[in-house]
């Protein structure tokens, strides 16, 4: 009379193999993870600060009064900014005027540019942002 051995479960070799791969798929899931975390993180401050150039420049566009070719700075409150100190600095330039003595209330273009930066670890990074306005120079916020 012959006995058939019926064999339930795994070979040692096969749980072996099984683990192995079971630890390189492990290690690539956590390696993609953590770049994707990253790239989130770098994304969120860029469009935080695309944010916040936007309001900034939406303020100085109908701000009275705003000095020609001269920069003006200033920073967010880190309440604002999720605790990262974040600067701004702005300057407008005549982009387009008609040629000679401008006199009081002739209409001009100016440039508007603001740039905000803050720090991502240990590299400075900034958002550069830029828009147009009709100024009439000699009547400060009329437009």
């Amino acid at each position: 009379m012959t006995h058939r051995r019926h064999t339930a479960g795994f070979t040692l070799l096969e749980v072996l193999v099984a683990t192995a791969i079971m630890g390189i798929a492990t290690v690539s899931l956590m390696s993609a993870l953590t770049t994707s975390l990253r790239n989130a993180s770098r994304i969120t401050g860029t469009d935080r600060a695309a944010l916040l150039a936007r309001q900034k420049m939406d303020e100085l566009l109908v701000a009275p009064g705003l000095p020609v070719n001269s920069e003006i700075d200033g920073a967010w409150d880190p309440s604002v900014t999720g605790g990262i100190p974040v600067n701004w600095r702005a300057m407008a330039t005549v982009f387009e005027a008609p040629p000679g003595n401008l006199p009081p209330g002739t209409r001009v273009i100016e440039r508007l540019e603001v740039e905000v930066s803050w720090m991502d670890g240990p590299n400075r990074r900034s958002y550069k942002l830029s828009g147009y306005r009709i100024a009439r120079p000699g009547f400060p916020g009329q437009l």
